[in-house]
C-alpha cells in the first residue's frame, strides 16, 4: 500500500476526480498537530470505556437507576455519537475541520459538566447525549486535520498514528477511569473529562492550522435528516433488542422505521443533485471493504469490551483500577502494530495485512470462549495481545481504504463514514453479546463463552467478505484500497 491516501483517478466512482494537492508549506508543525489530534480523539473514545467501569457505582447511587436506565446512561452517548458522525464530517468539510473540532470540544465539555451535576437519571442521560454530539464533531475533524496537514507521503503514517491513539484510548479509559473510580465517586469521571476537553480546546485554537473548507459542498438537509433519524432508529433497535426481546413491538417498530428512513435516504441520494452521501460511491470495492472491515473489527472488539469489566470485577474479583490495567495489552499491542502496519502493507500488500488482522481477531474471540473464573491472568492477557495484533494490522489499511476512495476535500466525510462504521460495529457487538448471554441459562462465564463463540463466527464471515472485496482489480492499480 503506498503512503498516499488517495486512489488513482481510474479507481474512483464516476463523477469524482482527484483534487489538486494542498500546499503544506504553511503547516510545518504536522507532528504537533498529529499529537494534538490524537489526544482529542483519545478523550472522546476513552469516556466510553470509563463509563462502563462506573456501572457498579452508578447502580449503587442514590438515583437508583433501573437496569434499562443504566444501559441508556452508557448508550445515549454512543447512539448520538454514531448517528451524527457522517453529517458532522460533512459539516467539517464544508466549514473547515478546525471550527468543527473547537465546537465539538466545547459541546463535549458542556455535556460532561452537566453529567457531573446531574440530579436525576434523565438529566444524566441527556448530558451523555450532549457529550456524544460533541464527540461526533471531534472524531471526523481530528482525522481530517491529521490527513490534510500531512505531506502526501506521510498520510498513511498519520492514519496509523490516529488509529493507534483510538486503541490507546481504551487503555486510558480503563486505567484512568479505574483510578478515578478507586478514589472518587462516579461524578469524578466527568469532573476530570470537562477541564481536559477545555485544555485541548485551547491548545487546538492556538496550534492547529485553519484549513480551507468547501463552501460549495452539499448541505442536503433532507438527506441529513433521513440519515440521522434512520441511524438513531437502527441503533435504538440494536440497543434495546437484548433487553426487550427482538420480537417486541418497540424493537420491531424501530427496525421498520430504520428500514423506511434509510431506504428513503438511499433513494434520495440517487436522485439528488448534490447528496450528503452518494450511494454510487459504494460501487468502489475498496470503500465497501473498508466500511465493512471497520464494522467487523469493532464488532469483535466491543463484544470483548461488553463483558470484560464484568468478568474481571465479578468473576476474577479485581478492583476497578486493576480491571482497567488488565485490559492494557489491547491498547499497547495496537499502538505498536498500528505503527508497523503501513510498512508491512507496503511490503506484503494491503489484503494480506487485513486478512491476517481479521483472522487474529476472530481467533482471539474463539480463544476467549475457553476462559472462566479460574483462568490465570497471563493466558487471558496473551489472548488480548492476539486481538491487539489483529486490530493494529487491519485498522490502518481499512481506514485508508475508506479515506482513499474519496477526494481529498471530502476527508471529513470519509472520516465520518469510518467513524460511523466503528460505532455501528460497536453497537452490533454489544447487541450480539447481550442477546446470547441473556438467552443462556447457565452462569455468567458460560453465557460469556457462548457469546464469544457466536461473535467469532460472525467476525469470520464478515472478514471473509471484506478480504474478497479487497482483491486486486485490473483498473484499480495499486491504490491504497485496491488490495495491492
Amino acid at each position: 500500500m503506498p503512503d498516499s491516501a488517495l486512489l488513482p483517478d481510474s479507481a474512483r466512482p464516476s463523477g469524482t476526480t482527484r483534487p489538486a494537492a494542498r500546499p503544506t508549506a504553511r503547516t510545518p508543525r504536522h507532528s504537533t498537530v498529529l499529537g494534538l489530534m490524537s489526544a482529542c480523539v483519545m478523550l472522546a473514545v476513552a469516556l466510553v470505556a470509563a463509563v462502563n467501569l462506573a456501572l457498579p457505582a452508578l447502580r449503587a447511587d442514590a438515583m437508583h437507576p433501573s437496569p434499562a436506565q443504566l444501559l441508556w446512561i452508557v448508550d445515549s452517548y454512543v447512539l448520538v455519537f454514531a448517528g451524527l458522525l457522517i453529517p458532522a464530517g460533512a459539516l467539517g468539510d464544508r466549514r473547515g475541520p478546525k471550527g468543527a473540532l473547537l465546537t465539538g470540544l466545547a459541546v463535549f465539555a458542556a455535556g460532561c459538566l452537566l453529567a457531573a451535576l446531574a440530579p436525576h437519571v434523565a438529566v444524566l442521560i441527556a448530558a451523555r447525549a450532549l457529550s456524544g454530539a460533541g464527540a461526533a464533531l471531534v472524531m471526523p475533524a481530528t482525522l481530517s486535520l491529521a490527513v490534510r496537514t500531512a505531506p502526501p507521503e506521510r498520510r498513511a503514517h498519520a492514519v496509523a498514528v490516529w488509529t493507534g491513539a483510538t486503541g490507546a484510548a481504551g487503555l486510558l479509559g480503563n486505567l484512568g477511569g479505574g483510578l478515578v473510580l478507586q478514589y472518587l465517586p462516579w461524578q469524578g469521571l466527568f469532573w476530570v473529562a470537562a477541564p481536559t476537553a477545555l485544555l485541548l480546546l485551547g491548545l487546538t485554537a492556538r496550534l492547529a492550522p485553519r484549513t480551507a473548507g468547501a463552501p460549495a459542498g452539499p448541505t442536503d438537509p433532507v438527506g441529513t435528516a433521513l440519515l440521522v433519524l434512520g441511524s438513531l432508529a437502527l441503533l435504538t433497535a440494536l440497543i434495546e433488542g437484548p433487553g426487550h426481546g427482538w420480537g417486541s413491538p418497540l424493537v420491531l417498530g424501530c427496525f421498520a422505521l430504520a428500514a423506511l428512513l434509510l431506504g428513503a435516504f438511499l433513494g434520495h441520494g440517487l436522485r439528488a443533485a448534490r447528496p450528503l452521501v452518494d450511494p454510487r460511491l459504494f460501487r468502489a470495492r475498496p470503500l465497501r471493504a473498508g466500511v465493512l472491515g471497520v464494522t467487523a473489527t469493532f464488532f469483535g472488539l466491543f463484544a470483548l469490551f461488553f463483558v470484560n469489566a464484568q468478568y474481571l470485577q465479578y468473576a476474577k474479583g479485581y478492583s476497578p483500577a486493576v480491571a482497567g490495567l488488565a485490559i492494557g495489552p489491547v491498547a499497547l499491542g495496537m499502538l505498536v502494530f498500528s505503527r508497523l502496519s503501513p510498512r508491512l502493507s507496503r511490503r506484503f500488500g494491503t489484503r494480506p495485512m487485513v486478512a491476517t488482522g481479521l483472522a487474529c481477531l476472530s481467533a482471539g474471540l474463539g480463544l476467549l470462549s475457553l476462559i472462566d473464573g479460574r483462568t490465570p491472568y497471563l493466558p487471558y492477557a496473551a489472548v488480548l495481545l492476539v486481538m491487539a495484533v489483529g486490530m493494529g494490522l487491519s485498522m490502518p489499511p481499512l481506514s485508508m481504504a475508506v479515506l482513499g476512495s474519496l477526494p481529498a476535500d471530502r476527508a471529513g466525510l470519509g472520516s465520518g463514514l469510518n467513524g460511523a462504521a466503528r460505532e455501528f460495529g460497536s453497537a452490533l457487538g454489544v447487541a450480539a453479546m447481550g442477546t446470547v448471554m441473556a438467552s443462556h441459562t447457565g452462569g455468567f462465564t458460560d453465557g460469556m463463552a457462548a457469546g464469544f463463540r457466536v461473535a467469532a463466527a460472525v467476525l469470520a464471515v464478515l472478514g471473509t467478505v471484506t478480504v474478497i472485496w479487497l482483491r486486486p482489480t485490473s483498473d484499480a492499480g495499486t491504490g491504497a484500497g485496491a488490495g495491492d
